[in-house]
């Protein structure tokens, strides 16, 4: 048996905070789900103004994210993303009745090299979406390095 780290309601918390703040200050709104690792909703926020779509797509960037290990936008980044036609994985975003998100705007959260779970943004275009989820990640940042734990805050991120 392997003991691992598990994301809380209060880290989900700390990330949903950074992230609405970045989408206020930038003047997005935006939709941010925070999965676990098996890509179950622990927190899902809808800022005031965001698109009634939102949730559900937040929740397939964050569940695609956690699940598969990876941002979400590498399945389709030219020229060896596995989701682009004649690509391995052409075809995945089909998987999970539609729920695999391949485009920007999901990450998978890192804390000390172990995938804990997934952030996922949906209302801003590509740019807007990594600023508010890299907050979120910094957020998660700030609130474990007390505790010696190192969160990775990048976009590209694949494990």
């Amino acid at each position: 048996m392997k003991a691992g780290l598990r994301l809380e309601l209060r880290e989900a918390r700390a990330m949903v905070a950074g992230a609405t703040a970045e989408a206020a200050r930038i003047g997005v709104a935006q939709t941010v789900c925070i999965t676990d690792d098996g890509g179950f909703p622990i927190a899902l926020e809808r800022m005031d103004g965001a698109r009634v779509t939102g949730p559900q797509i937040a929740w397939n960037k964050a569940f695609t994210a956690a699940g598969h290990k990876r941002s979400t936008h590498l399945f389709n980044t030219p020229p060896n993303g596995p989701a682009l036609p004649g690509n391995e994985a052409f075809g995945i975003q089909w998987s999970f009745e539609g729920r695999f998100a391949v485009f920007v705007g999901g990450f998978p959260i890192v804390v000390d090299g172990a995938v804990v779970g997934g952030i996922g943004l949906s209302g801003g275009n590509g740019e807007q979406d990594i600023a508010c989820g890299m907050a979120g990640l910094r957020a998660l940042a700030e609130l474990l390095a007390p505790e010696g734990l190192a969160v990775l805050v990048e976009p590209d991120i694949k494990r």
